[in-house]
């Protein structure tokens, strides 16, 4: 009988995210996957975080992050996006990017991804129902709309709030701080609603796409709502995620990207 290969995971970034899940890789939770090496700009706070680095784990720059891996996972902060990706695409890998947000300025790397035999699979994160999206996505859908609905300290200090002074300090009740396209929301709010940006690519686009983001002084969860009106179904759906240390991201994003990592190993996979 033949053993099959593991497979190696490349995490770029140990924040909330990439902790969590390199912790869990390295305990063995997925069999059939290996954290062979990580990307990080503090290299003495990583070894601190795990020790393993340096011995069992390389570390890497961004740039050779790929040498090492079959998958790399991007867990960074926005504006290091493009260089781990164009790393990871050229030479043929799996990338895997949680800053969905910034897959839409940058679609370019979709044709660069078949021009060089690599692959870009996006998890589906804090988002509910992206499967039926995606089913009624192969018929017609006429609309989809989410709605957002954060603490403030989750919203404090994105570049749409700081553009047009829209403070959420101090708020005694909800603010709404954005109305528009899944794409202006993607850019004003880089790293609070790559959600909204999977959904756009699950369904009809980030321009088609509607949402509203909304600060609420009322609630402790990052609450999604998802509307969508098509010629098969008519759905609306809701999650309300527990915040992560890092009041932007929810708990459940490091367990969608292990599971979305689990999909590519597992005898059995569930969902489409």
């Amino acid at each position: 009988m033949t053993v099959a290969k593991s497979l190696r995971v490349g995490l770029a970034g140990l924040g909330g995210v990439g902790l969590e899940v390199a912790r869990r890789l390295i305990d063995g939770a997925v069999p059939g996957l290996t954290l062979a090496a990580v990307s990080v700009r503090d290299a003495d706070k990583a070894r601190r975080n795990l020790p393993q680095i340096g011995d069992m784990i390389a570390l890497r720059s961004y740039d050779a992050l790929a040498d090492d891996c079959d998958i790399v996972v991007e867990c960074l902060p926005p504006e290091h996006f493009r260089n781990i990706a164009l790393s990871a695409i050229d030479k043929g890998r799996l990338f895997m990017p949680l800053s969905v947000a910034q897959l839409l300025d940058n679609w370019d790397l979709v044709a660069r991804a078949k021009e060089k035999d690599a692959r870009i699979l996006v998890p589906t994160g804090a988002l509910i129902g992206l499967d039926a999206v995606r089913a009624a996505a192969e018929g017609t859908i006429n609309s989809v709309k989410m709605i957002t609905r954060k603490p403030p300290a989750g919203l404090d200090g994105a570049p749409h709030l700081v553009k047009n002074n829209i403070s959420v300090k101090n708020l005694d009740k909800p603010l709404k701080v954005f109305e528009g396209t899944a794409r202006d929301g993607a850019r004003g709010f880089p790293a609070n609603v790559n959600v909204a940006a999977a959904l756009s690519l699950a369904g009809i686009g980030p321009d088609k796409t509607r949402l509203e983001i909304w600060a609420d002084p009322t609630i402790d969860r990052n609450t999604h709502r998802i509307e969508v009106d098509a010629d098969v179904a008519r759905f609306s759906m809701q999650i309300e995620g527990i915040p992560s240390a890092n009041p932007r991201t929810g708990r459940i994003v490091a367990l969608s990207t292990l599971a979305a990592l689990r999909g590519l190993v597992a005898e059995l996979k569930v969902g489409t």
